[in-house]
């Protein structure tokens, strides 16, 4: 089998075919945004497009379903764009090259899937074209740019929905209910350098980590995955320190909220010092993956040698950079103390990047606690103003907080035991789902989120597991079958 479209549930994987061949990451929609129009024209579906970009579709009940509640089915459009160094991949013009796999699942040749959240997409685009479902009144909402700020559902306005019942369809494992989610907050740091001249004597280098695994700094940052940024600084902390080099530019990470899988640095090293050097990085890979065996085995740091840079760091600028990344915090900061084995509060030292004597740090910072996210950004704020470099905490958003009593949780729960023989689990997820602040909104929404199961996101080892896609799409017809009614 080797097309998307020859997998059951057929509409759904035909539409998640058709949103792979249509270049949509974060911040480039314009051309499925524009798809998804016309496909709702042909389809004679009602459709509205409002001043941020979200896709706000109708569909009436069907007979005898019109005294159930409103349901909006609600995912976002846009997809991370994360390839392998190696891959040539245009995100903004390339199509996904789908693999179906022997083992059961779909993959993408060396790039991201988009499976978050283009299957929950293609499964609401289904319940709308489908003529054969039993429902009660159904809205879509397709949000804009979530994957960098959520700015489709900061953008949206009151008064746009009829529905009661909101069902996101982000959430990646099958057979969990998730009724709450993480709160965010961006820290970005700018720290200044100057660029000086490289003096005589020098020998050029790159030294490039990778093999990380990366994934999503929600989900994954409490798999314990090395931070490339994280490893490239402590390596350069030790070559300043015991062999004199100097830094010509580094860059770490390209998505504030993916955990940086590669980190790159060109450096100058004393020519009398650079067999010593090359020994010293040897010895550090060595080290790093035994720190890191059980989760990264494919961890390697490389140097290779490079044409001379024209400019350097001040030695000063370089050490003060360096302690900045190396200080400030990353990875899992609390565990939550109301549900075993979640993750309370997080960072992820996201992007380290060097331009025109400008280091920029972003890091992303995840709580299902206001105040404990707040704490964490003013620890960054400390350690800004302890080497006098500039911070900016912004793209503030809410958390969504469990309600247990929820009416469409209690159904969903006896739906999927019927279906299925057993209780779903009920969960909170780190990581931000856009219902945190679609609840601000619309306050009287009953959320729930759920979906297929997808690994690694944000990352190219990115995958969606084939039977799982199946059982969530019987789920969610099911469950719309059962709406409470009004």
């Amino acid at each position: 089998m080797s097309n998307l479209s020859d997998l059951k549930p057929r509409l759904l994987w035909e539409n998640f075919s058709k949103i792979c061949s249509i270049p949509h990451p974060s911040k480039h929609e314009a051309k499925i945004l524009a798809y998804l129009l016309d496909w709702a024209k042909q389809k004679n579906i009602t459709v509205k497009q409002d001043e941020t970009g979200n896709l706000i579709f109708s569909k009436p009940a069907t007979k005898g379903m019109e005294n159930r509640k409103g349901v909006i089915l609600q995912g976002h459009i846009d997809m991370v764009p994360q390839k392998n160094s190696d891959k040539v991949h245009d995100f903004t013009k390339d199509p996904i090259e789908t693999v179906i796999g022997n083992d059961g699942w779909v993959r993408a040749n060396g790039t991201t899937l988009g499976a978050d959240n283009g299957i929950g997409c293609a499964a609401a685009m289904a319940v709308l074209e489908s003529t054969d479902i039993e429902h009660g009144p159904i809205e879509v909402l397709v949000t804009v740019d979530e994957e960098t700020g959520m700015t489709g559902a900061f953008g949206l306005k009151p008064n746009m929905f009829k529905g009661e019942i909101l069902m996101n369809l982000d959430s990646e494992d099958e057979g969990e209910l998730y009724v709450g989610c993480a709160g965010g907050l961006d820290a970005t740091l700018e720290v200044d350098y100057k660029e000086v001249a490289v003096p005589g004597g020098m020998k050029a280098f790159k030294i490039a980590v990778t093999g990380l695994k990366g994934g999503h700094s929600g989900m994954d940052i409490i798999l314990g995955r090395g931070n490339a940024n994280k490893i490239i600084i402590r390596l350069l902390k030790k070559l300043i320190r015991d062999y004199g080099i100097r830094i010509a530019s580094i860059d770490g990470g390209s998505l504030r909220n993916a955990i940086p899988r590669e980190a790159f640095a060109t450096v100058v090293v004393p020519q009398e010092k650079k067999d010593a050097f090359k020994a010293c990085v040897k010895a550090f890979a060595s080290v790093m993956q035994n720190e890191f065996s059980g989760t990264e085995p494919n961890l390697t740091i490389e140097i290779v040698d490079t044409d001379m840079p024209s400019v350097i760091m001040g030695s000063e600028c370089q050490e003060t950079i360096i302690n900045v990344v190396y200080a400030l915090p990353n990875g899992v900061m609390r565990m939550s103390d109301s549900m075993e084995g979640l993750v309370e509060t997080s960072t992820n030292l996201a992007i380290v990047k060097s331009e025109k004597g400008k280091v920029t740090i972003m890091c992303l910072l995840r709580s299902s606690v206001d105040s404990a996210k707040e704490a964490v950004g003013e620890k960054m704020t400390a350690v800004a103003e302890l080497a006098k470099a500039k911070i900016t905490l912004s793209g503030a958003y809410p958390g969504w907080k469990p309600n247990m009593e929820s009416p469409i949780l209690k159904t969903m729960q006896k739906t999927y035991h019927d279906l299925y023989g057993k209780i779903p689990e009920i969960k909170a997820i780190h990581a931000g789902l856009e219902c945190g602040l679609l609840g601000g909104v619309y306050p009287h929404w009953d959320m729930i989120s759920f979906g297929p199961t997808i690994r690694n996101p944000h990352s190219p080892d990115e995958r969606v597991n084939i039977e799982s896609v199946g059982k969530f799409w019987n789920f969610l017809l099911a469950t719309l079958k059962n709406v409470p009614v009004k």
